[in-house]
């Protein structure tokens, strides 16, 4: 970005910045809810530091009635304040008849909201009990600018203050807060007061306010720290798990940060209704049900390790977003990237034998597919208005970020890297800072030039790939970068700094190197003549490479276990991963990765199959129905010795991934191979489990079900749906509700999405049951044409957040005519909170019918 175009976002960014004349210090507020009415009343006095002489303050407040604003200033004059508001801008404005001195002052407000039902600001949340009584609480989500709907505020993440809460509820019902309750009093009316001890400073978005009939689990200490999982009346025995790895998250992170949890307690709160997975509120994070509570005995490893990755994720926030914050929204993206990459340490830690290392590259695959687009973006660009940050909530912020975090770490070294993320949270603890400043911490302990090597990353949208060959002598290496591109961009000239980690054998021995690569192309010299080479070795730069054919058969020759070359299972997966997305981009003949892929029958790691089941789903999405039965017998072909290896039992001393790898490669015979005597042991062990649920792995589970949906008649679809209705986990409650979609009749699939408009079906999963619908191959036309018509009342029931990812159902709908309809439909029908976002999923749907029409004609015969 030029100067020019930097101080023009600077300008444009101000247009939406509060003044400077009032900062915050201390906010007590005291808040009424009313569950009955689905309102609030409240009142707050700000402390403020009046930083010049003023008549007016403002501050942000949107579906909130102001009554009254008094200011007492330092003179100890009381000023009644006119107050104006400015919806679009989502402000108050108080104006005084006089001047308001420098110095300190107290701004009084009086006011009322709603408890509304769109899952932001301060909104209410339904559940039936276990006698079927519907119970209504009331929760918070403030990220990014909705805790201006709850109380007036300064809600900017660089105005950090303490808050002192109060909260007047019904007698029955448990409050919750960030802080501890220091207190708890009648007040009559069958109301009781309870008071909060004083926050640390933070953010406003950071403010939690819960409420309702919860029961809690005995505290668990941390260190000093006390943890306790919070879940409504009925559920609380799902709660082990959860308190595990959030014992073992806040002793991992202490340690790693170098710095003591910094709030007084944390509570883990099971919230029925919750539009993300979960929020980082210090000392009362929330949660979507999914997302914490677990029956272990009966949830798949799958579903458990969601569990521990969000739990670990949110609390390495404590440090990394809530005692650092970034100073606008512009810099999110490092919170929330950092705490994937640290979930990723603190649960790799916690159980070293589930790899997290190795299935993250599944994870950074997503990244890889949204980032080889033209419409991609990098991962810092400026944020103008804070609803613009909503669009910054995606797998570039969350999994690109992590990775070229992880990227660096590993080229750095882990010690030197952890040092300076050390360095970083001391200097600005309780306070905000920039991307650079964490480069400067880390450049202060490792001396490498980071800041240089990250910028590339950070501000440049796109990734390389890394072309590999070797001259006819075989002593020289040859290098070369371009960027990726899905759909060719012959103009683009981007150059990365590139941290190449390779390892080699040549006729002299091993050899491996580290180094940068900086520009277009480069040669190594090698001490002998080369017999094969790993580059991106470990598997963590967030590159792909393209090797020559000479190269690329030295490796898949040698894919034995007891092969010269021992390629590490990540490097497996990125071996595959690559050459699948460089057939996507037509570099590569779809009839070569299938010979390749038939190389990898005999391959036991759980992310390699995870990436060739996910290409033969794509390949399932893009054929015509007359090249279906073909890619069935091919599925069939190469799935057909692991799924005989394994069988449906679990087998003494098997490790995870293994269990994992079960049900992943029987569900994808079951359904992408349309196996018949799979289907029909699908069958038979299904009976089992609903005979004792104990009776089959858990994670085999997940593969019945799917099979059985997918050959399922209207008996089996109403019985899933009772199932999903009387669901005893959330796990349960997912796995059948989300089964309904997966059904091959068209009448059944358009039956659940009606649902979807009731309430029969919460709003929180509402828009991914509609994108998943869109997905199913039989009914996706049906789907969209449903979409369409009813876009009215879908943008009234659903999440304004989940409405860019429920488009993305778009990209499985894979024809000429479907992409011209639906780019004519958003271009008349633009999403509030689309962003980018819409315009990646639509050159997804691009990129889909190219490939489609580059093998439409030979398809059938190259599976063959």
């Amino acid at each position: 970005m030029s100067k020019d175009s930097t101080a023009l976002a600077d300008k444009d960014i101000q247009a939406y910045r509060l003044p400077r004349t009032a900062v915050p210090s201390k906010y007590e507020i005291s808040l009424t809810p009313d569950l009955a009415k689905f309102t609030f009343a409240g009142s707050e006095i700000i402390h403020l530091d009046i930083k010049e002489s003023v008549t007016e303050i403002t501050l942000n407040a949107i579906e909130i009635d102001i009554q009254k604003a008094t200011v007492l200033s330092s003179s100890g004059k009381e000023l009644a304040g006119k107050i104006s508001l400015d919806e679009k801008l989502e402000r108050a404005t108080f104006r005084f008849d006089e001047a308001i001195p420098k110095g300190k002052a107290k701004l009084s407000i009086e006011f009322t909201g709603i408890l509304n039902d769109k899952l932001h600001g301060f909104y209410r949340s339904t559940y039936k009990d276990e006698k079927g009584n519907e119970k209504v609480l009331a929760t918070t989500q403030f990220e990014a600018a909705d805790a201006r709907r709850a109380f007036p505020c300064f809600d900017e993440p660089d105005f950090k203050a303490i808050f002192a809460v109060t909260l007047i509820v019904d007698e029955k019902l448990t409050a919750i807060s960030n802080a501890a309750v220091t207190s708890e009093n009648k007040v009559g009316n069958g109301k009781k007061a309870v008071t909060f001890a004083d926050t640390v400073i933070m953010s406003t978005y950071l403010v939690a306010f819960i409420v309702g009939e919860f029961i809690g689990t005995k505290e668990v200490m941390a260190g000093n720290v006390p943890i306790r999982v919070w879940a409504v009346p009925g559920k609380e025995h799902l709660s082990i798990f959860s308190l595990d790895i959030a014992k073992f998250s806040v002793n991992y992170f202490a340690n790693y940060y170098g710095i003591p949890y910094p709030g007084t307690k944390m509570d883990l709160i099971a919230i029925p209704d919750f539009a993300f997975g979960a929020m980082e509120n210090l000392g009362a994070i929330t949660f979507r049900e999914t997302a914490l509570l677990v029956d272990e005995k009966t949830a798949s490893h799958a579903e458990m390790e969601r569990i521990a990755d969000v739990v670990a994720h949110e609390i390495a926030h404590m440090w990394f977003g809530d005692l650092v914050t970034m100073k606008w929204w512009n810099g999110i993206w490092l919170n929330e990237a950092f705490a994937t990459f640290a979930e990723m340490r603190a649960v790799d830690a916690w159980k070293p034998n589930w790899k997290r290392w190795d299935s993250f590259g599944v994870s950074r695959s997503s990244a890889f597919g949204v980032d080889g687009l033209r419409s991609t973006r990098p991962i810092e660009y400026p944020v103008l208005s804070p609803q613009d940050a909503n669009g910054m909530f995606d797998v570039l912020t969350y999994e690109k970020g992590a990775s070229v975090l992880r990227m660096l770490e590993q080229y750095l070294g882990a010690e030197a890297f952890q040092k300076g993320v050390s360095l970083y949270l001391n200097k600005h603890q309780f306070d905000n800072a920039e991307t650079t400043d964490l480069w400067d911490g880390i450049e202060e302990s490792c001396k490498q030039p980071v800041r240089q090597i990250m910028d590339s990353w950070i501000f440049q949208q796109g990734f390389p790939v890394i072309s590999a060959s070797v001259d006819a002598a075989g002593t020289k290496l040859k290098l070369s970068q371009e960027r990726f591109f899905y759909l060719k961009d012959a103009s683009n000239k981007q150059l990365f700094q590139v941290p190449i980690m390779l390892r080699a054998q040549t006729d002299k021995g091993a050899f491996s190197k580290k180094f940068i690569l900086s520009d277009k192309e480069t040669e190594i010299e090698l001490p002998g003549k080369l017999e094969w080479v790993v580059i991106n070795e470990g598997g963590h730069g967030f590159y792909r490479v393209a090797y020559s054919d000479q190269l690329m058969s030295a490796l898949t020759s040698n894919l034995k276990a007891d092969s010269p070359v021992r390629l590490q299972p990540i490097e497996r997966f990125n071996l595959v991963n690559d050459t699948w997305a460089l057939t996507l981009a037509g570099h590569i003949p779809v009839k070569q990765y299938l010979k390749m892929a038939n190389m990898f029958k005999d391959e036991n790691d759980k992310n390699v199959w995870a990436i060739l089941i996910g290409s033969l789903g794509y390949l399932n999405k893009v054929i015509g129905d007359d090249a279906r039965p073909k890619l069935e017998s091919f599925s069939r072909e190469l799935l057909s010795t692991i799924v005989k290896k394994l069988g449906f039992e679990p087998k003494s001393g098997e490790d995870e991934l293994t269990k994992q790898l079960r049900g992943m490669a029987i569900g994808a015979i079951g359904t992408i191979g349309a196996d018949k005597e799979i289907q029909k042991q699908a069958l038979e062990w299904y009976g089992k489990y609903q005979q004792n649920r104990q009776a089959v792995d858990p994670n085999v589970v997940p593969a019945l079900v799917s099979i059985l949906a997918y050959t399922g008649d209207e008996k089996r679809y109403e019985e899933f749906f009772n199932e999903f209705k009387n669901a005893k986990t959330p796990q349960d409650e997912q796995r059948y509700l989300f089964a309904l979609i997966a059904f091959q009749n068209k009448a059944l699939l358009l039956k659940t999405l009606e649902k979807t408009l009731g309430t029969e079906i919460k709003s929180q999963n509402a828009p991914y049951l509609v994108q998943s619908a869109m997905g199913n191959v039989v009914g996706r036309g049906a789907a969209w044409e449903f979409v369409k018509t009813n876009w009215t009342k879908i943008l009234e029931r659903f999440p304004d957040n989940a409405i860019p990812r429920m488009v993305e159902g778009v990209t499985s709908l894979v024809s000429a005519d479907w992409a011209k309809d639906t780019r004519k439909f958003f271009t008349d029908h633009p999403v509030k909170q689309g962003g980018k976002t819409i315009d990646q999923h639509l050159e997804k749907q691009d990129i889909a019918v190219a490939f489609k029409d580059r093998i439409d004609k030979t398809i059938a015969a190259d599976l063959s």
